[in-house]
Formats: C-alpha cells, structure tokens, sequence
C-alpha cells in the first residue's frame, strides 16, 4: 500500500469541501468490494461500492453508493426514482463518470449523476471507497459523505 495524489476531481472536491483525505494504492487491486475490503482490513460492509445504472427511459446515469456486502434491488431503486433501470455497460459507466468499472469514485463524476446512498453506509464509522482506479481507495465518514454528495438521508436499496 502507498499514498497517492487523488484524481484532480476528487482532489478539488476534497479541497473545497475542506477535507484532508488520504487515497491508498493497493498493488493486488480493490476492483471489487471484497477485493478492497481484504486490501484494506475491513468488513465487506464497510465498503462502499458506486454502481452505475441507466434510466430505461432516458438513458441517464444514476449512481447507488451501495453497501458491499448486499445487492442493490433494482426495483426498489425504479421505485424511488419513478422509472425502470438497466445496467450501465462499460461504456456507459466511463461516459458518465469518466471512471472505469471497479474504479468509479462517489463524486467527481464528468457529467451529473442522480445518486441515491444505501442507508446501511450511512450508520458506519467509516466507510472506504473507490478512488479513481481499480487499485486506490480512500476512507471517509458518513458526515463527510453527505457533505460532498449534498444528500442528507439515505435509502433502502438492498435485495
């Protein structure tokens, strides 16, 4: 594990929101949320993981920070948001993002991103989350992270 600069992004949203994060580089990957949690020593649970879907309507992204021991329930989310939903595909995910699969950081994202957070993150000390690549994360609270993403409450999105 070594320290490195965060991608620009997330460096000028850490900045502005007046937060000292650390990004942590894993030589073995943490492209999954069990990859990461055995990287960093922590609980699958505490890692946070940014899945992308699509709108089936209008074909826009929408981001579930989800907790990374569970599954997200599709309908659930098509509820919440009023519309049906499909994965994103990987072109999908870095036209949206600009982010690769397994790398897709909460924010920073190069086009808006509806997000909905799990509310099982949001009752962690800390929860550790992708980074940019599928090597790097960083941890945070669940203050920080509403702080950053603007959202204040999160959702029931598990199976």
């Amino acid at each position: 594990m070594k320290k490195i600069t965060p991608p620009e992004r997330l460096a000028a949203l850490f900045a502005v929101h007046d937060m000292d994060i650390d990004v942590l580089e894993f030589p073995d990957g943490t492209r999954s949320a069990l990859d990461a949690a055995r990287a960093v020593g922590c609980d699958v649970s505490d890692i946070g993981k940014s899945l992308i879907f699509m709108t089936a309507d209008d074909n826009k992204p929408v981001l579930v920070i989800m907790n990374g021991a569970d599954r997200v329930d599709e309908n659930r989310v098509a509820t919440l948001i009023h519309q049906p939903i499909r994965k994103a595909n990987a072109d999908d995910v870095r036209t949206a993002t600009g982010y690769a699969i397994g790398g897709v950081p909460p924010f920073g994202h190069l086009t808006p991103v509806m997000t909905l957070i799990d509310e099982k993150l949001l009752i962690k000390d800390i929860i550790w989350l992708a980074a940019g690549t599928p090597r790097s994360v960083f941890a945070m609270t669940p203050d920080q992270l509403r702080k950053i993403t603007g959202i204040e409450t999160g959702v029931a999105v598990s199976v």
